[in-house]
């Protein structure tokens, strides 16, 4: 089983990374860029035999201990066969 992790900053958070990305596509003639948002994916492979719920269960601790800072990311867990 694989488990996909969508970590982003959470609205409100300032985001340089996607601040200087949005100035830069408008700068290079993208003008219908408004702004930019950075985040990452993480994508864990599972061993086989744990339940969905398991799994993610398992993912959502990982991401409360390492993976997302939560005072200022948020995250999604997505899981596929």
């Amino acid at each position: 089983m694989k488990a996909i992790v969508h970590v982003g900053l959470k609205p409100g958070v300032l985001d340089p990374q996607g601040k200087a990305v949005a100035d830069t596509l408008g700068r290079m003639g993208y003008n219908e860029v408004e702004g930019a948002r950075i985040g990452k994916v993480i994508e864990l492979d599972l061993e086989d035999g744990l339940s969905q719920e398991a799994a993610e269960a398992r993912v959502r601790e990982m991401c409360e201990k390492l993976l997302a800072n939560t005072v200022i990311e948020s995250y999604r867990v997505e899981l596929a066969a």
